[in-house]
């Protein structure tokens, strides 16, 4: 209750801002008085709580589907998708329909969807939330296997232990307002107030 999702979802476009601006690669993409950039101009990828994978899709065919408008040749999209399921694992169940795979699997389709168009930054809403602890750290060390320096990830959580193990930088929010933001070791050195004193002392 926060605030976490709606920030990715004024990201996305999906809510307006009633102040401030918000820029993506340099423009700005939303903000009172201008009109806001539109969904396929923002090159963002996200992974939602509930992972809304199609599941009359097989998994080849859930990221193929978000291909359709990249303007690729068949072959350069099945090479492409072959690529992305070898790196989370899943080159074996191409195939395979989500309802016919576990948690974490089609967590990890979910991942390959959104990394698969190549975006400029992905945003995670809470995307382990529903996972066994065991499962959990399985799945960060994907996620911080597969970060690269080209695409930017809002990583959106109320686990310290996800801030501690995957943040470069990380912001908290109380309330609707940041109140404070640093690096994981700052947050814990210097907190702000006893909210954040309490959140990183469960890390």
């Amino acid at each position: 209750g926060s605030g976490k999702s709606t920030v990715l979802r004024a990201l996305l476009g999906l809510v307006d801002i009633d102040a401030g601006s918000i820029f993506i690669r340099g423009q700005r993409a939303n903000g009172p008085g201008h009109a806001p950039m539109v969904a396929r101009r923002r090159g963002l990828a996200v992974v939602f709580q509930d992972l809304a994978l199609w599941p009359h899709l097989t998994v080849a065919n859930n990221l193929r589907f978000v291909l359709g408008t990249h303007n690729m040749t068949r072959a350069d999209v099945a090479a492409r998708i072959g690529s992305m399921l070898e790196r989370v694992g899943l080159a074996d169940k191409a195939n395979r329909y989500p309802g016919e795979l576990s948690g974490g699997e089609r967590q990890r389709v979910a991942i390959a969807r959104a990394l698969v168009v190549a975006p400029s930054a992905l945003l995670l809403d809470e995307p382990l939330s529903n996972l066994d602890v065991a499962l959990r750290w399985e799945l960060m060390e994907l996620l911080d296997s597969l970060r690269d320096d080209d695409t930017a990830v809002l990583y959106v959580t109320h686990f310290p232990l996800e801030v501690a193990r995957l943040a470069h930088l990380c912001v908290v929010l109380e309330d609707g307002r940041v109140v404070q933001r640093g690096t994981v070791a700052a947050l814990r050195a210097h907190p702000a107030n006893e909210f954040v004193r309490r959140m990183f002392a469960m890390s």
